[in-house]
């Protein structure tokens, strides 16, 4: 392999690492195309990514916990919230007994975990309240506890 391939794979292996999130996730699957068309995709992948998934501290707008959800959750969880798995692992939130006490997806939420970052700079405590309650409610969930604003700011660091 010559030192021009070799730096080609490196950066290939790189950026496919990078974008494994949106990737992973992309549908429908390309099953043939040229390398142009796959890089323009690709570059178009990275820019939703820079732009959903920045550090910036701006607000966002959504109220409803399923929009909410849609914005900033289903690219990892997906629609169905069963998660999953490549790349990375973005677990289930489907059928997902951790949801029960409210506690837990209110600190993930606000704080993160392990790859998944914290949103407590970009959500309201009423955004928050709502997101957790969709998800709560939602995929097979079924608790019913629901959580308040007021419940929120207690986790507010």
């Amino acid at each position: 392999m010559t030192a021009m391939t070799k730096s080609s794979a490196i950066a290939a292996c790189a950026l496919a690492a990078a974008l494994g999130t949106t990737l992973a996730y992309a549908e429908p699957k390309m099953s043939s195309g040229t390398a142009t068309q796959v890089r323009a995709i690709t570059e178009q992948q990275a820019g939703t990514l820079a732009t959903n998934f920045s550090a910036s501290r701006v607000q966002l707008t959504q109220k409803d916990g399923e929009q909410i959800y849609q914005a900033i959750c289903q690219g990892c969880h997906m629609v169905q919230g069963k998660g999953a798995q490549g790349v990375g692992f973005y677990p289930p939130l489907a059928s997902n007994p951790k949801l029960a006490a409210a506690a837990y997806p209110l600190t993930v939420v606000m704080n993160g975990l392990h790859g998944m970052p914290g949103f407590s700079h970009r959500l309201s405590n009423e955004q928050v309240a709502s997101v957790v309650n969709y998800v709560r409610t939602s995929f097979g969930n079924n608790f019913q506890d629901n959580v308040r604003p007021e419940d929120v700011q207690v986790f507010r660091k």
